[in-house]
């Protein structure tokens, strides 16, 4: 009977100790802060903290303690990340006949991406579509104004002969007139420039000729010199041969006299 009732008390006991033990709060512990966790790729984490468990059994008298310590320490930093690249917008002309093109672009940058884009006309292709219609109306010399108005037509009618139209005037009518006005050419600056070369190229050829000239003057003064010499020479030869002539027909008649 006793040690019935000494068994019973020991189980009352053990679970009241158990109740008590299990209701105790665990505490941390910060110097247990001892594992880390580095990653360079990208976001980096770091595990910080200390846990500390502890349970007793008492059982026939024998008390067995346990100790679990935990430390754990977390800490993230996100890295920064760039932005998706900006894609630049599409311009199309819609149709054929549309003398125009699209032009676009785009940036992006780690925190900023942005992109534009606009439409810019062709003025050549204006200028080759007018003057097919001009063409088509009958109106040629209007079609050849109009492509005129580019330098490089303008130069290159000037280099074949064929001057373009100035107010109705062709030929050497326009080109008289073209010559009176060069600053309304629409290639002026080019044929300035042009003016310029061809003049230094004369001014070069006229020395070069003027110095030839200078050099054959002065070999025909050089000639003409000689040419005087040897008249003055062969003057001297004919007055010395008439005076030895002189005295070869005075001697005979000395020598009758004797």
């Amino acid at each position: 009977m006793k040690k019935i009732i000494k068994e019973n008390l020991l189980i009352v006991f053990l679970l009241t100790f158990i109740l008590v033990v299990g209701s105790l709060p665990a505490w941390g512990d910060s110097t247990n802060d001892d594992n880390d966790q580095t990653n360079t790729s990208g976001s980096n984490t770091q595990i910080t903290g200390g846990y500390t468990a502890t349970t007793t059994n008492n059982n026939d008298g024998q008390t067995n303690t346990t100790t679990s310590t935990t430390s754990n320490t977390t800490t993230s930093n996100g890295s920064s990340i760039p932005v998706n690249s900006a894609n630049s917008p599409s311009f199309s002309s819609m149709s054929q006949d549309v003398c125009s093109m699209g032009i676009s672009g785009s940036i992006s940058t780690l925190g900023l991406g942005a992109s534009v884009g606009k439409h810019v006309r062709d003025l050549n292709c204006e200028r080759i579509k007018l003057s097919k219609v001009l063409y088509d109306y009958g109106m040629k010399v209007a079609a050849v104004s109009i492509l005129c108005q580019d330098p490089r037509v303008h130069a290159a009618m000037q280099s074949a002969g064929s001057p373009c139209p100035w107010d109705g005037k062709i030929g050497k009518d326009a080109q008289a007139m073209w010559d009176k006005y060069p600053e309304l050419r629409p290639d002026y600056e080019e044929y300035l420039t042009k003016a310029e070369a061809i003049a230094k190229i004369d001014e070069r050829i006229l020395k070069e000729e003027l110095k030839q000239a200078e050099e054959i003057a002065r070999l025909l003064e050089e000639d003409r010199i000689e040419e005087e010499k040897l008249a003055e020479e062969k003057a001297k030869l004919e007055a010395e041969k008439k005076k030895k002539k002189i005295v070869i027909d005075l001697v005979p008649i000395g020598n009758m006299h004797d």
